[in-house]
Formats: C-alpha cells, structure tokens, sequence
C-alpha cells in the first residue's frame, strides 16, 4: 500500500483480541442486515472492532477518479464512503518530513520533469534491488517538493484522471492527521486513515528512518494509541516489528507475491518467502507483533495460466485462526486489473465486471479490501450483504 513504550504496550494481547473479534463471521454473520455491513454498534472510541465488515478502504484514496496521493482523491473516498483511507504511502525528504507519495521516485506522478530548476536532480539509484530512473523524495527538500503538482500515475487506463494534472501539491503527514480531524469534525464521525511504510530498509540506509519519524508524529497528535484511527502497515515485517516497539496502532503487514521474498529478509539473509510466512507458522509468528495481514488478491484466489480465477486457498481460515484480519489489495475496475473472467472486451480503460469480481472476494470471508474505486466497493458490498 505500510509499517510501544507506554502502558498501553502492556495491552497488545487485548488489542489483538480486539482486532481479531472483528474478524469472527467476516462473510456469514454480515447477511441479512439489511444492506448494512456488520459494525459493532457500539463501537465509538473501540479501535478497529467499529470498522464495517467487509471494511472498503480508498486506495490511495479514490485513486479510480483523481491523481493518487492528493487530499482531493482523500476526500473524494470520504465523500463517497469510504470506511477508510489509505492515505498516505509514506516516505521521507531531504530535510526529514514525512510526505505522501508512491514511491520515492516522483517523476512519474508530479510534474518534476517539467521544473528546469530540479533536472539535475534525475538519478539512477538502486531501489530494493531495482535500478531506477527518475527523481527522488529524498534528494529534495519539503519546500521544493511543494513547487511540485501531482499528476495521473496511469494515464493510458485513467485519461479522464488527466484532467486534474498539476491542480494538486503533495501533502504532508501532518496535514494528513490535520486533514482526518478536520473531517471528522465536519462528519461527526469518526474517520479512519491506513498508511504504509514504503522501502524503511532503504530509507534506513539512507539515515532516514521511517519508524521513529512516523511514531514522533502520530505522537505529536495523539494517534499512537490501540483504538487511534490510524492502522499502519508495510511490506516489510522487521518495520512492522520496529512499530510494535514504538506505537500502540494496529499494524499490518503487506505480503506480495507467493515467490518473493520481503527486502528486509534479502538484506538480513533470511530466506524464506511469502508463501512460508503464509504457512500456519509464518502467521502465528505475524500475529506475535501484528493485528492483520494485507495480502495480494492472488494469495487468496490464485489465477490459472489464462489469468482466470481457481479455488480459493486456506489463507483466510489460516489467519483467522491466530486472530489476524485479512484486507488484501487491490480491485480496480478497468478491464487491465481484473481476473480475466471478469474482463468485457480489450479496452483498457473499460469497466469490466467488477461486480462479479468483488462477490468472488467477499465470499472467501476476507474482512475488507483495498479498492480505486470505494463507490463501486460499497455497492459490491450492499449487493453481498443482502445476498
């Protein structure tokens, strides 16, 4: 998507049960609720257990209609319903503020390439093992990083997001937080953020260490407690544990495909890959420092050669059964992102069935998923819940 001192350390079993109980008849117990999806209902101020189940969380936030990363895509999910949003993807500046961005390279969502003043700035770095092209948070202060406009990350599948480029600048983390109690103010209601951690061993590296930053913030508003509305997550589980140490928040983490391994295991040694901390042992071990996992959709519901959807694997049992929720990522609508089984014609910018798609999802009991497109979630999830 990202990565506890205090008395409130002394809780984390509690928690965990807290978050596990949200868990239990993630896809049972929510029919027949009259279009509403299971939420405890007294759930002001008790942490994750209040989130609706299956949970819709903006992507980026409502990454399907405007430039990811931008308080307008932020409140675009908000506006259209979105149980949570993911924003901010965290990662650093020269001078050591925490801003909102993809990826650390930007030259492909701002308008980077079109400032004279920073073209010598473009480098090639290597980036968890990738050479890279392009420019770099980290080579730039947050005061030219606010010169700079976001712009449509996938133009070929979003034409129409285009339409925004260069309308929004990139926020910051504390203007995110800022952002979160002002909405929550306005909606009386409390609203929910999920950001992750992007590249902390790189960034760790570099001596821009991301766990302490985003704890001395969250700190700073208050935000690093249990039931605060701000779950963490990374790809990174030893981020994930740093967290543990550091902060009271639900933490989740990210897991791509079965094959790869996490950087920080490549860069410690350790060898083993995603598909063994899916294993019951890789997940009892998670659930020792972490509440959840956010797994690739292909985790759950592998595709076959043609890209079709097979059977559903033992992931969500597994995990449930240490007490871990599951809110894998990402549906999108566009024909490109779909199981081929759900794909109308070859238009990449095309809405496929992503109806189908979502009740294929929901239906393994997952307790929520990361979505471009949080209007069309909470209609899938209507369509679910009343069966």
């Amino acid at each position: 998507m990202g990565t506890q001192e205090t008395n409130e350390h002394a809780q984390t079993p509690g928690r965990r049960a807290l978050l596990g109980a949200a868990v239990l008849g993630a896809s049972g117990a929510v029919l027949g609720l009259g279009g509403t999806a299971r939420a405890d209902a007294s759930g002001e101020g008790r942490g994750v257990k209040s989130l609706p189940v299956p949970t819709i969380i903006g992507h980026r936030g409502a990454s399907g209609y405007r430039p990811e990363h931008t308080l307008a895509a932020y409140q675009l999910a908000l506006d259209m319903g979105a149980d949570v949003v993911e924003a901010g993807d965290l990662v650093p500046t020269k001078d050591g503020h925490l801003v909102c961005r993809h990826e650390p390279e930007i030259g492909g969502t701002t308008d980077v390439a079109d400032h004279p003043e920073f073209a010598d700035r473009r480098t090639t770095k290597t980036l968890d093992g990738v050479a890279t092209t392009g420019w770099f948070t980290e080579d730039f202060t947050l005061a030219e990083l606010k010169t700079l406009r976001a712009k449509e990350r996938i133009p070929a599948n979003r034409p129409h997001n285009t339409l925004y480029d260069g309308r929004w600048e990139i926020p910051t983390f504390e203007e995110v937080l800022r952002w979160q109690d002002e909405q929550t103010k306005r909606r009386g209601k409390q609203v929910w953020i999920y950001p992750e951690l992007k590249h902390p061993t790189y960034f760790r590296g570099l001596g821009l260490g991301l766990e302490e930053r985003v704890a001395k913030v969250l700190r700073k508003h208050g935000r690093h407690k249990w039931h605060s509305p701000v779950i963490l997550q990374s790809f990174e589980p030893t981020s994930i544990q740093r967290l543990n140490k550091l902060v009271d928040n639900p933490l989740v983490v990210l897991l791509s495909g079965a094959t790869t391994r996490p950087w920080d295991f490549v860069e410690t040694g350790d060898p083993r890959t995603v598909a063994d901390l899916i294993k019951p042992a890789g997940l009892r071990e998670i659930a020792s420092y972490a509440q959840g996992i956010g797994p690739t959709l292909d985790l759950i519901i592998p595709k076959d050669k043609a890209g079709k959807l097979t059977e559903p694997t033992t992931l969500v049992a597994d995990a449930h059964k240490v007490g871990l929720i599951l809110h894998p990522y990402t549906l999108r609508n566009e024909n490109p992102f779909l199981p081929a089984d759900f794909r109308k014609g070859t238009d990449p910018d095309a809405y496929g069935d992503v109806f189908g798609a979502y009740r294929a999802y929901f239906a393994t009991g997952i307790d929520g998923v990361f979505t471009d497109h949080p209007d069309t979630g909470l209609l899938a999830r209507e369509d679910f819940v009343n069966g």
